[in-house]
């Protein structure tokens, strides 16, 4: 225990890592959360889709000379509610999800162009932030406000988790029983707006989809019950955030978002290679068994 604590020490004794270790912690607790969801009702494709409307509201934004943080959560939140719309009254349908994700793409390159073109000597840098994140760059007060939304998330999913995770397993049965199935999907996916806006701070729009799927996929190989799963990934999430953070700063040559999403491929790869040898076990054990003997 003491060395655990000697070992964090150092890193926290520094302003921009508590900071960045507050935002992050925040930040993962609504991923895990709200990815957790994601991955059970099998919208990951609707995750990726608005980690690429966050990078084209991000650059809008600084096109048009305004901070990419406000972009962001705009763009995501209103896409977000756009696409619940659209979709099914279940669950989105994959197709109006693909049609909007490549028109919001087509609209971030045209938004590239421009931000190239126009304001790129002022504020070069912050493209490179919404792509790749900066948590370590952030301030005191966006730290807070990262908190406060996150939790604004989770009272939010937590209101909802029990009527939506019954229409996740079985909407037409919850639709049966009165559960409002649409309404749920729409202020789901604000949720998941939200959530994705607050990712961009800390892993970028490029690889934010590894830690909204990634724990919650970790967790479904843990556990087959739904809550121990939706609570096993926001553990592994924070968990994911703060290795990263700590071996970022270990080494300053590896950036956050990298080592961030880096421990979650390895943590998920190491429980997927258990959970083979787990299943393989009993086959060989049933092969090597030898022939029951006969009774004259």
């Amino acid at each position: 225990m003491m060395l655990v604590l000697a070992t964090w020490a150092g890193p926290l004794s520094h302003d921009f890592f508590r900071r960045a270790f507050a935002a992050g912690t925040a930040a993962a607790v609504a991923a895990g959360l709200v990815g957790a969801f994601l991955v059970l009702r099998n919208q990951v494709f609707a995750g990726d889709a608005l980690s690429h409307v966050a990078f084209t509201g991000g650059l809008a934004a600084l096109a048009f000379g305004f901070a990419a943080r406000t972009g962001v959560f705009t763009a995501t939140v209103a896409v977000a509610i756009l696409l619940a719309v659209l979709g099914g009254r279940a669950r989105l349908n994959d197709v109006v999800t693909g049609v909007v994700f490549t028109w919001l793409l087509g609209l971030g390159v045209l938004f590239l162009s421009v931000f190239a073109s126009t304001r790129a000597t002022g504020n070069g840098a912050g493209a490179v932030r919404v792509l790749f994140g900066s948590i370590f760059g952030i301030d005191a007060g966006t730290a807070v406000q990262t908190g406060w939304i996150t939790a604004g998330v989770v009272v939010a999913m937590l209101v909802i988790s029990r009527p939506l995770l019954f229409a996740s397993i079985d909407p037409g049965v919850a639709e049966a029983r009165g559960v409002p199935v649409r309404a749920l999907n729409v202020i789901f996916l604000a949720a998941a707006g939200v959530m994705v806006a607050q990712l961009v701070q800390v892993v970028g729009a490029l690889l934010l989809l590894g830690l909204i799927t990634t724990p919650a996929a970790t967790a479904q190989r843990l556990t087959a019950r739904p809550w121990w799963a939706v609570t096993a990934s926001v553990v592994i999430a924070v968990a994911t955030v703060w290795i990263g953070l700590w071996l970022s700063y270990l080494r300053p040559s590896l950036p956050p978002s990298s080592s961030i999403v880096a421990t979650g491929f390895l943590a998920w790869l190491a429980v997927e290679a258990a959970d083979r040898v787990r299943r393989r076990a009993p086959d060989r054990g049933a092969r090597t068994a030898p022939p029951p003997s006969k009774v004259p």
